[in-house]
């Protein structure tokens, strides 16, 4: 599930007119996405490869015909070390209030929520599946019909698969979230550089030594790895979509230390960047003709 590289890891959700969702066919030729969160509830379903995916400090390698899904401003990243297909459903917070007005006292749990109702997900799968063979092919009317599926399937999420919660922390966890918000943005645009703690903390107005607690809490990473993996989700992006030389690639998004990040990349995919590559490009002439929306 690739961000684009302009936009910021608090990642804001461009919706369709008709539908106020985002829905569509994910075809990741490979990708790494930091940590980031969004106001949106989402659920990811993979068709084709494997997809590491990581919610707070659960983590989890999704197979074929597996589900996750992310409530609301829960911090998670994705890794995809080959190629994957899947199904990436999301719905902003400010739709779902229209309809749910309860929304933000409900988390939802796709794998407790089967076992307690007994239940299995082949039901929203198949949802699923047809929202898609709409969105694809796109016959006349098709926006009637992915509607209908689309509220049937929040109904089945909010009464199979969601419990209501007291949140006390609540407003004091989207106020975290706001500060940060201007952290990831500075980030977004000078990852390039050498920030240094100092200069960070007084983006987010705090003390420095205040600073590196908050980001490591909130986050589950410090600043200073996140800022790393920010760096390495635009590396693997030129490194599978460019013929650019690596270490070309590497000093272009503000990695000078060439051993740093081929540890760095070692401990993420188990291999070296070159072979990375070059096994990327093997698989991907055995399938010609696969492409992404």
């Amino acid at each position: 599930m690739q961000l684009p590289h302009s936009q910021s890891n608090y990642e804001t959700i461009s919706v369709h007119s008709a539908t106020q969702v985002r829905f569509y066919t994910s075809v990741d030729p490979g990708s790494y996405v930091p940590p980031h969160w969004h106001e949106a509830l989402e659920i990811v379903y993979l068709q084709k490869g494997t997809l590491d995916f990581t919610i707070e400090n659960s983590k989890r390698t999704l197979q074929p015909g597996q589900c996750v899904l992310v409530n609301p401003n829960v911090i998670h990243s994705t890794k995809c070390a080959s190629p994957n297909t899947a199904i990436v459903f999301q719905m902003p917070v400010k739709f779902l209030e229209t309809v749910v007005p309860d929304i933000r006292q409900r988390r939802f749990n796709l794998d407790a929520g089967a076992a307690l109702q007994g239940t299995s997900l082949d039901s929203l799968k198949e949802t699923l599946e047809a929202m898609q063979n709409l969105n694809d092919t796109r016959p006349e009317g098709y926006i009637l019909r992915f509607n209908s599926l689309l509220f049937d399937l929040l109904y089945r999420l909010c009464r199979d698969y969601s419990i209501r919660v007291v949140h006390a922390n609540f407003s004091q966890k989207s106020e975290a979230l706001k500060r940060l918000s201007s952290v990831l943005d500075y980030a977004a645009l000078h990852y390039t550089d050498n920030i240094s703690i100092e200069t960070i903390s007084r983006v987010a107005m705090l003390q420095p030594n205040y600073f590196c607690r908050f980001f490591k809490k909130i986050m589950g990473v410090t600043f200073l790895e996140y800022l790393n993996e920010l760096r390495l989700s635009h590396i693997l992006h030129d490194l599978i979509l460019t013929d650019m030389n690596i270490t070309e690639i590497t000093a272009k998004h503000g990695f000078t230390n060439g051993r740093a990040f081929r540890s760095m990349f070692y401990e993420q995919f188990h291999t070296t960047p070159f072979h990375f590559r070059k096994a990327l490009r093997q698989k991907a002439k055995k399938t010609p003709g696969e492409h992404g929306d």
